[in-house]
């Protein structure tokens, strides 16, 4: 297909694993027969950013001004959208009104899942997003079933995320294929990676991918269909306007 005429903008880094493979996807997923039908991208890979749930269970806003400050930059840099393949980091950017559209990854990956799997689904994300509710109230609202693990097997899923984020896939995969064997065990329904490690975790785990959504592909393919979409018309009033 044409490239886009749109350029994503992505706020990186956390962790730079997950921002390289969500840069994969981009490119894996996107219908091209050349280099010049891919979408421009701006990538700003900050791993400076502090640890999310660290901050968000500490009750403390750290990573919130170097969030905002990146989703700047990036428009400052021409980007018309903006993408963060990172679900902890959202309930910082829901806290924001960027500039530029942001593409937001539980919604991206919530659309999925209810595609995937219509009477539900197993929440395996990182400590943080699962305290924050993140995905919990989303899927509430669109009145769709998400089951969290227990504590025992939560701390389990983000010993998984650290393992990535400490280069380690392979010890990630073994973590996590214990987690998900339990869950099964107990309800037999498709888990959703709402970490953009876990993903990386779950297929080192060499667990079926027929039973998992992904959120960074999930985050890609929104990406795209929205690159995809007619441009707004940033000069007209907003409705309700009178011309002075």
């Amino acid at each position: 297909g044409r490239a886009p005429a749109r350029t994503l903008g992505v706020l990186g880094g956390m962790g730079p694993l997950a921002t390289a493979e969500f840069l994969r996807l981009l490119a894996e997923r996107h219908p091209a027969a050349t280099d010049q039908d891919h979408p421009r991208v701006v990538l700003l890979s900050d791993p400076s950013v502090p640890d999310r749930t660290a901050a968000l269970l500490a009750g403390d806003d750290a990573p919130l001004a170097p969030i905002r400050d990146g989703l700047r930059t990036l428009a400052e840099w021409g980007a018309d959208l903006l993408a963060v393949p990172c679900n902890t980091a959202h309930a910082y950017v829901d806290r924001l009104r960027p500039a530029v559209p942001v593409v937001h990854v539980v919604e991206a990956a919530l659309d999925a899942a209810q595609r995937a799997s219509p009477a539900g689904c197993w929440l395996l994300a990182s400590t943080g997003t699962v305290t924050t509710g993140l995905y919990q109230r989303r899927a509430r609202a669109r009145g769709y079933r998400v089951r969290v693990p227990d504590p025992a097997e939560q701390s389990a899923v983000h010993a998984a995320v650290t393992l990535v984020k400490a280069g380690d896939p392979a010890a990630a995969g073994r973590v996590l294929a214990g987690v998900v064997d339990t869950l099964w065990r107990r309800d037999r329904r498709p888990v959703l990676a709402g970490c953009t490690e876990l993903p990386i975790a779950y297929a080192a785990a060499g667990l079926p991918v027929a039973m998992r959504v992904c959120s960074l592909e999930a985050l890609a393919d929104a990406c795209l269909a929205a690159l995809a979409a007619p441009a707004p018309d940033r000069t007209a009033r907003p409705a309700g306007t009178r011309a002075a």
